[in-house]
């Protein structure tokens, strides 16, 4: 099924311009770097008021990326569940171009397709809504450079993008969860999860990055919101 339904999430769509010296200033040079390197699409701040994810996006070549062409695919369909396939259909394939655009180094497609075909409890995970798709490239080039910092290679991502009807069966997991908005994964390393947190904090103590860092027994969260916060 190609027409995804957009998840009913209030997230701020209507995208406003931050200029070259505001990003700057918020993020200093070390987090400018960074941030033009992670996207070529483009560039993201968040900021966030009560529980509800909220996200404000320079607008930039936002399409180029999806409308990549040649783009060869490490995606195996035959190990996605059946019916989460035919849900998607071709946007598996538009999805692994705009992944594939990213390239990424240590952190596969598959491994970020394969995050989202999941149910729980009968309710099936999505992809992410097409027009979101560029708010995920900031924290999937934020994982990419903590393997490098490993010197490692991602060994799952446990969880990326959740609709609002399967993350409310997800175990623990808040309304406003971040995961809704399209900016935060769970991931786990060939190593302690305690080791990974510590390079994430690491890497946005340096600037790299703004955002949340979660650590958890088997998996980091780590997510792009705007905000740095521990738990």
């Amino acid at each position: 099924m190609s027409n995804q339904p957009v998840p009913s999430l209030p997230i701020e769509d209507n995208f406003q311009l931050v200029n070259r010296r505001g990003i700057m200033g918020s993020m200093g040079f070390a987090g400018l770097a960074l941030l033009a390197s992670s996207t070529p699409a483009s560039a993201f701040l968040f900021h966030k008021k009560s529980d509800t994810p909220k996200i404000i996006v320079v607008k930039g070549k936002a399409n180029e990326a999806v409308k990549a062409a040649g783009v060869k695919t490490d995606i195996c369909i035959d190990s996605l569940p059946d019916e989460w396939v035919e849900r998607h259909g071709s946007l598996i394939t538009d999805y692994d171009r705009y992944l594939a655009s990213l390239n990424l180094k240590r952190l596969s497609a598959h491994q970020v397709v394969e995050a989202h075909a999941k149910s729980r409890n009968g309710v099936w995970n999505t992809l992410p809504p097409k027009q979101w798709w560029t708010r995920m490239g900031y924290t999937l080039r934020v994982i990419d450079r903590v393997a490098v910092e490993l010197d490692m290679p991602v060994k799952n991502v446990v969880s990326a993008y959740r609709c609002p009807a399967y993350n409310a069966r997800c175990p623990g997991a808040k309304k406003g969860s971040w995961h809704q908005a399209n900016v935060a994964v769970d991931v786990q390393f060939p190593v302690r999860a305690s080791v990974v947190t510590a390079a994430a904090r690491n890497l946005r103590d340096r600037g790299l990055f703004k955002g949340g860092i979660g650590s958890y027994p088997t998996f980091t969260h780590i997510d792009t919101r705007g905000t740095n916060t521990n738990w």
